[in-house]
């Protein structure tokens, strides 16, 4: 028996069937590539690739940014310009803190000053009664029971009002045997005194007041003069001793004559 294939109705059939397969697959794929070939390419649509921005073109760039000494230059004035804006806004808003600063103190001092002026003005309203509280007990002199009674109630009602100037400050002067302040007395009199120098207070005509050291109303006081001249030191001002007159008349001083 040979190798080789044995030829016969069947092998025959069998080539016949293959045959027209091969056929049909050659004509399908040329069919696949003239349709692939008669599509147009798509070309991608305007911005869609960079995602609808339009990037700069690399050739149209400045001579500035291409030129990196021109670059540092003006990045170098851009920064002296910042720098003195920033210089000019804190300068600015320095002198707005010191402006704010000194209206703040202002006004606290104008209030307190205007507090002050008010408490004053009021006490000083009030300092008249104190005085007539004073002037009755110093002339006063209650002998019977009920006038005593009186005289305790209303003297009750003035070591209150005098507490009360205590808690707002107000104490009274001591002025006798002080020297004469013109900030914190008031002369009246003058007189003279072998007891009290020059200038000297000697009697308190009106006691004064003062409010946390300012003076809420001046003391009247009496001032010394000194003790003056003694009597029989001296011929009296103005007068002359008894040779100028002698001295003034020139007939006075001549010698007698001989007749």
């Amino acid at each position: 028996m040979s190798g080789e294939p044995a030829v016969g109705p069947e092998s025959s059939a069998g080539a016949d069937l293959q045959q027209p397969l091969h056929q049909e697959a050659a004509g399908q794929e040329a069919f696949g590539r003239e349709d692939v070939s008669s599509v147009p390419e798509a070309q991608p649509a305007e911005g869609a690739a960079t995602g609808g921005h339009s990037w700069p073109d690399p050739g149209a760039t400045g001579s500035s940014d291409a030129d990196p000494a021109g670059r540092a230059t003006r990045l170098e004035a851009e920064l002296a310009a910042l720098k003195a804006e920033h210089e000019n806004l804190s300068s600015q808003y320095m002198r707005l803190a010191a402006d704010f600063d000194n209206f703040r103190k202002r006004q606290s001092r104008d209030q307190d000053d205007q507090r002050l002026q008010i408490t004053c003005s009021t006490l000083s309203e009030i300092l008249p009664v104190v005085d007539n509280f004073e002037r009755a007990r110093q002339q006063l002199t209650p002998q019977h029971e009920e006038a005593q009674n009186l005289h305790r109630s209303y003297q009750g009602l003035y070591k209150q009002l005098v507490e009360v100037f205590k808690q707002l400050g107000v104490s009274p002067m001591r002025v006798e045997g002080e020297p004469f302040d013109p900030s914190l007395h008031e002369a009246v009199l003058r007189e003279e005194s072998h007891e009290h120098p020059e200038d000297v207070v000697i009697a308190e005509l009106q006691r004064g007041y003062q409010l946390n050291g300012r003076v809420l109303r001046h003391a009247l006081v009496k001032v010394s003069m000194g003790p003056g001249p003694a009597e029989g030191s001296g011929s009296p001002a103005g007068a002359e001793p008894d040779g100028a007159d002698a001295q003034g008349d020139g007939s006075a001083g001549a010698p007698p004559s001989d007749s």
